[in-house]
Order: structure tokens, then sequence, then C-alpha cells
């Protein structure tokens, strides 16, 4: 059973960071796997924040590009998503999983309060 625990959250005036962190278990191929961070805003659809395949180019939504950088350590079996200049707009619960996510389940995700 695979599962996926994020943390790293917190609240941060706006201009802060954090660094978020994935933990994956139950996954024997995780190498293999393209990740992706994942954010939802109240009202509002998940969304793709950042994606990262084992080798080539990580993509960012336009939102956050320049500021968010994705990173995993496939030994770890962990991903990774450092936010600089935090912006209001970023609060969200954020989650990680596959991109896509097929049918492994969310994790209980990791909120973000970015403060004016």
């Amino acid at each position: 059973q695979v599962q996926l625990v994020e943390s790293g959250g917190g609240l941060v005036q706006a201009g802060g960071s954090l660094r978020l962190s994935c933990a994956a278990s139950g996954m024997t191929a995780f190498s293999v796997y393209t990740f992706g961070w994942y954010r939802q805003a109240p009202g509002k659809q998940r969304e793709l924040v950042a994606r990262i395949p084992n080798g080539g180019s990580t993509n960012y939504a336009d939102s956050v590009k320049g500021r968010f950088t994705i990173s995993r350590d496939n030994a770890k079996k962990a991903v990774y998503l450092q936010m600089n200049g935090l912006e209001p707009d970023d609060t969200a619960v954020y989650n990680c999983n596959t991109y896509p996510p097929f049918n492994n389940p969310w994790g209980q995700g990791t909120q973000v309060t970015v403060s004016s």
C-alpha cells in the first residue's frame, strides 16, 4: 500500500521561505516515477505546482516559476519543495503524489499559510 506523508508546512510572512518534504513508502519502484507537488486552496481545485521526473527537466506552474524548486532523493524515497518569496496566494494545502497520480491515495497534506 502506497503511503505519502508530507511535512514542513507552517505559517510564514510574505517573502518568507519554507521547505516541504514528502516521504513515500510502499512503493517499490520509486525512482521510475515522475513526482509532483500539488496544492489546493480553499474553494479551488487542486493544481499541479511542480513536477520532477527521474532525470530530465523539472517543470513549474507559471505562478511559482523562479520561486519554487522541486528536488528528489531516490535513495530516501523523498521529494522536496523549496519555496522562497512566498506570497499570500500560495496559501493552500500541499500534497505530493506521482504525476499523474494514478490510483495512489493522497496523504493528509501539509498546510502552508502566508500572511501579508
